[in-house]
Parts: C-alpha cells; sequence; structure tokens
C-alpha cells in the first residue's frame, strides 16, 4: 500500500511509522510528481505533515483532497490544532510526536471511509455536488460551508427537481412533522441558499409567487 507523503523530507519519525504501519512512503517534490507516479493498484491514502508554513501545508492538502480525491491525513503540532478547527482540506489529523499505533488506526479508518464513498453517494446538479455521506457540499470543484439544515433543503431541492413545492409542504418534507416554525423559516434558509451558492447559481432556486419554490 502507498502513501504519498509531503513535504519531499518528511521526518523520519513518520517514515519509520509508515513502513510499520505496512504502507510504503512515496516522498513527493509536487503535485505534478504524484500524477507522474501512482501505482497500480492506486494510492492508499496521502500524508501531509506540517513542518513548515502552515497555509502552504493546507493549500496542498487541499489540492490532494479536492482535486485528486485522496484522503488526507495531517500530522500536525499539538499548538497548531486551534488553526485547522474550521478547515476541510483534510480528511483526519494525528499530533507529533507520532504514536505509531495512533497512525496505524487513523490511516485504516481514512481508508475505510473513503471505501465506503461511492458514486451512489453523491447527488449532481451541474458542477453542484452532494455527498450524502459525508455531508459534504461543492459547487465548481469548491466547498461550500453549510448547516445542516441548509444541506436538507438543498438536498431536497436536488431529489425533486422541476416541481413546484408550497413553504408548507417543504416545512413538512424536510423540517417535519414536529416542527413548529412558520414559512418564514424556509424563506430564510432559501436566500442564506442563494449566498452560499453564489450569484451565478442563485437562479437554480426560482419564486414562485404565492406558492413556493422550484429548483432546477
Amino acid at each position: 500500500m502507498f502513501v504519498p507523503v509531503w513535504p519531499p523530507t518528511p521526518t523520519a519519525a513518520l517514515m519509520a511509522g509508515l513502513l510499520d504501519a505496512g504502507y510504503q512512503p512515496i516522498p513527493i517534490e509536487s503535485l505534478d510528481d504524484l500524477a507522474g507516479r501512482t501505482p497500480e493498484a492506486g494510492w492508499a491514502a496521502t500524508a501531509v505533515e506540517v513542518v513548515e508554513d502552515l497555509g502552504r501545508c493546507l493549500s496542498i492538502a487541499a489540492k490532494l483532497k479536492n482535486e485528486f480525491s485522496l484522503p488526507v491525513l495531517l500530522i500536525i503540532d499539538r499548538t497548531m490544532t486551534s488553526s485547522i478547527l474550521d478547515d476541510d482540506s483534510y480528511t483526519d489529523f494525528i499530533l507529533s510526536p507520532i504514536d505509531r499505533t495512533e497512525l496505524r488506526v487513523r490511516l485504516a479508518r481514512i481508508a475505510l471511509i473513503d471505501a465506503a464513498i461511492t458514486d451512489d453517494d453523491v447527488l449532481r446538479f451541474r458542477d453542484l455536488e452532494l455527498n450524502t455521506a459525508t455531508y459534504q457540499t461543492t459547487v465548481g470543484g469548491d466547498p461550500r460551508d453549510l448547516t445542516f439544515m441548509e444541506y436538507e433543503l438543498l438536498r431536497f431541492f436536488v431529489e425533486h427537481q422541476g416541481r413546484v413545492w408550497s413553504r408548507d409542504q417543504i416545512l413538512e418534507r424536510v423540517w417535519g412533522y414536529d416542527y413548529f416554525g412558520g414559512a418564514r423559516t424556509v424563506d430564510v434558509h432559501v436566500r442564506r441558499l442563494r449566498a452560499k451558492l453564489g450569484e451565478e447559481r442563485s437562479s437554480w432556486i426560482t419564486t414562485v409567487r404565492s406558492v413556493g419554490y422550484r429548483f432546477g
């Protein structure tokens, strides 16, 4: 099982830990280097070790995860964890100095997560993708940070394209029978979704006067 490692001069502790866990680490100079060295069996995961500028490391991790569709294990010092709380460029992280047993467990875990996600778990509309296994949303390949209910509303719209739904119907289908909020709730969430989709795509959600909304 091969694991590309960045930066190209990883610590001896990471290299030894990967070998001990049964992986073959492959240090890479650049992402172009990665593309040209993909093994026949594919990559098991990727490891990004934060030994220099955090921003650059997260940028590399994001490209590995979003452009190459590879799970990313981030190796990071405890003092930096507060800086990655709201970052989605990695799949999982482990603190340094590395515990070899934890390294093995986390690599196995993200490999299982990656294997469990199939094409059936992804809903698509044009350049919008909703991953129903991880609750991640991307537009044009760029991640969108949606709340749970924003995600559920957008998912409902994508699954029921073309039909006009009243606010009450949307409340019933998305929020459930036991929800006591008014129809204004739908309007607020639609407004937020339009803003997060962006100006070019906000028209995907059409307001039908005196009725409700239509998607698509």
